[in-house]
């Protein structure tokens, strides 16, 4: 899902969440530590995995061995990012931005496979 630039990733969890198969769990950074947040990720059957902000009252249970994993998917964004195209975002149309993204994140895996999988 591509949203536009003014839009933050919180006010769209119901859409993104909304996929044939619910999740075990949903991680997230801080950004999305809110109640209405984690009650939508717990009204579809996941564990939100979203640490506190260091300001809230009371901390939410956020198990950090599975958070931990979260580094891949932001090593992810940023070597994706390496293509000017992406980083910058010269596709007018959200279809078209969606696509380079697809092909990127293939040849991504082609290019560097996951280093724990024999060859």
């Amino acid at each position: 899902m591509v949203t536009g630039g003014q839009v933050h990733d919180s006010q769209v969890v119901e859409e993104i969440l909304n996929t044939p198969r619910s999740p075990l769990a949903v991680t997230a950074d801080k950004a999305y530590d809110s109640e209405k947040v984690r009650q939508q990720i717990k009204d579809e059957g996941a564990l939100p995995i979203i640490p506190s902000r260091y300001t809230a009252l009371k901390k939410a249970y956020c198990p950090k061995r599975i958070y931990r994993r979260r580094h891949k998917i932001e090593n992810f964004f940023c070597r994706i990012k390496d293509w000017r195209r992406i980083a910058t975002r010269y596709d007018k149309l959200a279809r078209n931005y969606l696509a380079a993204t697809t092909l990127i994140g293939a040849l991504d895996q082609v290019v560097s496979p996951d280093p724990n999988v024999p060859e």
